[in-house]
């Protein structure tokens, strides 16, 4: 008798964010998140710039902040840096985003995660329920958002709580403050004369 073995489908959780720039933070919730959402890779997609709000002066460039994520990401196997929204027409939804990966990367399943914050507005999301079923959610804590009960298909994670911010980042790097420990080592320098070019 010939058994087949079906083989199993990689697990994979889109983390998106700005990540402008990326901190300690982001990469110590993402390895919690995949570890406790049983996945074998976390995917961070970095969102392109909107054309229509170019007023977001203090967004570093597309490209920029994809390579700082790969290079804060270097030495960490199970986190992946994403450009896969650069390359989808604007503005990019996520329910587009999560049809084309499916159709892209037929042979791995993925797991939307988002922020307690995201949640509690998730019903004004585009095509919010299509997302909800035909993709497992993860919701993780945020500082002061109450994540209340979910239904069927989203589970909350219990992870740490980020006490780090990019936006404290960035407003360090204009006055000429230490990030240290706010960052990963490798990409400090990278990201302090990035953002100082910023606001010359």
């Amino acid at each position: 008798m010939i058994r087949i073995l079906k083989m199993q489908k990689k697990k994979v959780g889109i983390f998106g964010g700005s990540f402008n720039p990326i901190h300690t933070g982001h990469i110590a919730l993402a390895k919690s998140l995949c570890q406790q959402a049983g996945l074998d890779e976390v995917w961070l997609m970095v969102s392109p710039m909107n054309p229509f709000k170019k007023a977001a002066t203090d967004l570093l460039d597309d490209k920029q902040r994809l390579a700082i994520v790969q290079h804060a990401l270097k030495d960490e196997p199970m986190l992946k840096a994403c450009d896969y929204e650069f390359n989808l027409p604007k503005p990019s939804y996520t329910w587009h985003t999560l049809q084309a990966l499916s159709r892209d990367f037929a042979d791995i399943d993925f797991t939307l995660l988002i922020g307690g914050d995201n949640w509690s507005a998730f019903d004004k999301w585009y095509h919010h329920e299509d997302i909800m079923s035909h993709y497992p959610i993860v919701v993780y804590p945020r500082q002061g958002s109450d994540i209340g009960t979910v239904p069927t298909g989203v589970t909350i994670v219990d992870t740490p709580l980020l006490n780090i911010s990019s936006t404290e980042i960035r407003k360090r790097i204009k006055e000429g403050k230490s990030i240290h420990g706010m960052v990963p080592e490798n990409i400090e320098l990278l990201v302090t004369q990035s953002y100082s070019n910023l606001h010359p």
